[in-house]
């Protein structure tokens, strides 16, 4: 029995809707990059790394804070849900892989058949990655929310920001913030230590708006809703 207050876990649905409409969009925002157009292919390459590098140590945290409590505390309801979303990081990060391998190759060239091959590969990226989404929010969640603590899910998001750099954190949070209603958006700033709470709530929205219309040509680029695709 935990006598700690339990998580909040909907930072981590907007955490999902981020991953998911950012990487959704990335195969049309490469495709649109015109041959040799190396200016615009760094603009879209640095976004897309502030993406993956976003992704990668959400899932790192994830290995090491989350899953080993609850197959811990939950025992064999747990290891079999744990095991599914272990094997799916493992994928999703070998598509990582390939999609830097290829932004490397393509960022100083703006080639057009590496900017294919790049698209496609965020395309399966974003395949696999909505269907381990669901997985992890079916499954996963609803355990999280009985068995992990307030402070256990603070230390994990703490090093899910990795080596993201502290100017990027409103940039982050207004990525996640983007599509999340109002009343969620102030519930989860308010959990955060006040010197990042007053940081964060006054410059998210303008960071992401800011970034956006240089990514995406416009500050509100498209929607997915909670569980939705890219239109």
């Amino acid at each position: 029995m935990i006598n700690e207050p339990l998580v909040d876990v909907r930072d981590m649905h907007m955490a999902h809707i981020m991953y998911r409409r950012e990487i959704g969009l990335a195969p049309a925002l490469i495709r649109d990059v015109a041959d040799g157009d190396v200016k615009r292919a760094a603009t879209v390459a640095d976004h897309l790394q502030i993406v993956d590098n976003s992704l990668h140590h959400h899932h790192v945290a994830e290995d090491k804070h989350v899953w080993p409590r609850l197959v811990e505390r939950v025992g064999a309801e747990a290891e079999p849900v744990v095991r599914v979303l272990e094997e799916q990081h493992r994928a999703i990060d070998a598509l990582l892989d390939e999609v830097r391998a290829g932004l490397a190759r393509w960022r100083g060239t703006a080639d057009a058949p590496r900017g294919e091959a790049l698209a496609d590969a965020m395309a399966r990226l974003h395949e696999r990655l909505v269907e381990h989404l669901a997985n992890e929010e079916d499954l996963a969640l609803p355990l999280i929310e009985k068995h992990i603590t307030a402070a256990e899910w603070g230390q994990m998001l703490a090093d899910s920001a990795g080596d993201v750099a502290h100017e990027q954190m409103p940039l982050i949070f207004g990525m996640m913030a983007y599509e999340a209603d109002p009343d969620t958006v102030r519930d989860i700033i308010a959990q955060m230590p006040p010197e990042v709470s007053g940081v964060i709530g006054d410059l998210a929205p303008q960071s992401y708006a800011a970034h956006a219309q240089r990514v995406y040509g416009t500050a509100t680029p498209a929607r997915i809703g909670v569980r939705g695709e890219v239109a």
